[in-house]
């Protein structure tokens, strides 16, 4: 019989993610569809119409202090029918040095979110290189282009919906990718 590993939960981690909870919990209800904690990250997936005024709530009150975007990225969930694509911030509060995710996922049909720029002029080039790589549009944002590909590009390569070797080769198969 083999032991499961199970890393422990910081104290630390625990008490920001339960302090987080309660504020936007507070703040609006029903904001947050789910909340766990990942090593020591408290994770929060927020509704996709809420995330951005949940953000500037993040870091304008004083008691949360989430001044710094440290990155934003995407991801894509082929098999996750309906919410298939998936924005991630990673805030940090720099006076307690401590740090949350926050994510929200939305359907193939509706990638569009409001730009961050307004909150973090820094979100320009992380919002950019997310529409580069998985088609997300940011509405408001002030240069939204090809940051990384060639503007001539007609699709987005970290899309999980194109094969990853040539079609001609059969020693590659997708499954030795991860896939």
């Amino acid at each position: 019989m083999h032991a499961t590993f199970q890393p422990q939960v910081p104290a630390a981690a625990l008490a920001l993610h339960d302090k987080v909870l309660e504020a936007l919990g507070q703040w609006r209800p029903g904001v947050v569809l789910s909340a766990r904690i990942d090593y020591d990250f408290p994770v929060f997936v927020l509704e996709k119409g809420q995330t951005h005024d949940a953000l500037a709530f993040l870091r304008d009150n004083t008691d949360m202090g989430f001044s710094y975007l440290t990155t934003l990225c995407g991801a894509h969930f082929p098999e996750n029918t309906g919410q298939e694509f998936m924005l991630m911030y990673q805030l940090h509060n720099l006076v307690q040095n401590t740090r949350i995710r926050i994510k929200t996922f939305m359907s193939q049909k509706d990638l569009e979110m409001p730009t961050a720029t307004d909150l973090w002029p820094a979100a320009n080039w992380m919002e950019r290189e997310a529409f580069d790589f998985f088609g997300f549009r940011f509405s408001g944002h002030p240069d939204l282009r090809r940051i990384l590909n060639m503007e001539e590009m007609n699709y987005h390569p970290l899309r999980k919906e194109y094969a990853l070797e040539d079609a001609g080769r059969d020693d590659k198969e997708d499954k030795y990718f991860g896939r």
